[in-house]
């Protein structure tokens, strides 16, 4: 049964924030993409969207996520779903840092200025 050690999990830079990468197609889950997302202090990403839903879950911390217009302060417990290609932004405007674990379809892209890329912590 595939396991990822939290000691050996792959870990990706982008935007400030570090994601890591916990159940994915490379890591034995055919159809589910899991990760952390840490957001240091005073962090942003760019607003993007994404090909489908995802679910982040807030572990530790406060964000702010930006979701087709509407802000929404998120604590921990607190669980957004994000709909496929809604415009996104997600924020730790605070000056503690932040944890979320986030899910989604395997295969997941996302659009962020324009450009398609496929996140290598979902993959």
């Amino acid at each position: 049964m595939p396991i990822t050690r939290s000691d050996g999990a792959r870990t990706h830079q982008m935007h400030g924030f570090t994601f890591t990468a916990l159940a994915t197609p490379s890591l034995g889950s055919p159809q589910l993409a899991i990760w952390t997302v840490d957001a240091p202090a005073r962090s942003s990403s760019p607003e993007h969207s994404m090909s489908h839903d995802e679910v982040f879950v807030v572990q530790a911390g406060r964000l702010v996520a930006t979701v087709a217009g509407e802000r929404l302060d998120l604590t921990p417990g607190d669980a957004l779903t994000v709909p496929a290609h809604a415009a996104f932004q997600l924020a730790n405007p605070f000056d503690e840092p932040a944890r979320a674990l986030a899910c989604t379809t395997a295969g997941m892209r996302a659009t962020v200025g324009g450009r398609a890329i496929d996140p290598p912590w979902a993959a």
